[in-house]
């Protein structure tokens, strides 16, 4: 999946093929780097996954894939501070803190970039690492070879094992006083869904700075991982009126209707799209 170092793709193209990939062939690590590439354009895509390799130094030769699950993760975790990761509780909303680069050059990030970074330090050394998409708060989940329980692990903590009661602390911290705690909520989260969530914040950060190209750009790489997405295509189609991209808002908002024609805003999708057919604006520039 990756691009050769002797003749890379163009970032557009690069994550197009990426995200055509089954979800199990998809590379997050090299998602995340292609997500960087937009912003910083000259990024050496392969540099940075060697430095990602070069990290896990002395966790590659440790064979811990027969250990137990409290032995790996303890491991893990040990490289893990050792090399000065930690959550970023005083700039949360940087977005330096969703870019790859800057998360391995700083040493810090949000739940979702460390916890990419920890699980990439822990399958160098054997270990079946794998993030969750829990409510708010993402985290990684290491399975062992026998039949006990996983262990859920916090990066943004340090790499902290997460208790029963850690995790309902962060589920109402998301959801509210008396949600439930249910084992689906550690469920593995497929790489295309890590991505997803990835640019969901980029794009929240870049659109609440005004932003509004950046948004579009994140935007556009969620459309390419979940094509059939309406509610990401009408909001796609939003910023591209923002921007003045009139003949993509038509063809977002024609497929909105194409996979939900019974939505309540149908109507109200009819009318803009009566509009932007009427109007000069709407033809390709």
């Amino acid at each position: 999946m990756r691009p050769s170092s002797d003749a890379p793709l163009p970032p557009v193209r690069a994550f197009d093929a990426l995200a055509r990939a089954a979800d199990d062939e998809i590379d997050v690590a090299l998602g995340a780097a292609l997500i960087a590439k937009d912003v910083y354009h000259d990024l050496d895509v392969d540099a940075l996954l060697r430095r990602v390799e070069d990290l896990a130094g002395p966790l590659k030769g440790a064979l811990l894939a027969g250990a137990p699950v409290s032995e790996q993760v303890d491991a893990v975790s040990a490289r893990f501070r050792d090399l000065g990761f930690r959550g970023n509780v005083d700039d949360y909303y940087d977005a330096k803190n969703s870019l790859l680069p800057d998360v391995l050059e700083r040493r810090t990030g949000i739940p979702i970039t460390l916890t990419l970074v920890w699980c990439e330090l822990a399958r160098r050394a054997g270990v079946r690492a794998r993030g969750v998409g829990f409510p708010g708060h993402f985290l990684a989940r290491v399975d062992g070879d026998d039949d006990a329980a996983p262990l859920i692990v916090d990066p943004f903590a340090g790499g902290r094992v997460v208790s029963d009661e850690a995790a309902r602390a962060l589920l109402e911290r998301t959801l509210g006083v008396g949600a439930e705690l249910h084992p689906s909520l550690f469920a593995p989260a497929w790489s295309r869904a890590m991505l997803v969530r990835m640019l969901m914040n980029l794009k929240a950060v870049w659109a609440g700075r005004g932003e509004h190209t950046r948004a579009f750009i994140a935007l556009d790489r969620i459309v390419l991982l979940e094509p059939d997405s309406a509610s990401i295509l009408r909001e796609r189609a939003g910023v591209a009126l923002r921007l003045g991209i009139h003949e993509l808002a038509r063809t977002d908002l024609t497929r909105v209707l194409e996979l939900e024609p019974d939505a309540p805003d149908a109507p109200n999708i009819q009318k803009r799209l009566v509009a932007l057919r009427a109007s000069p604006r709407s033809a390709p520039n």
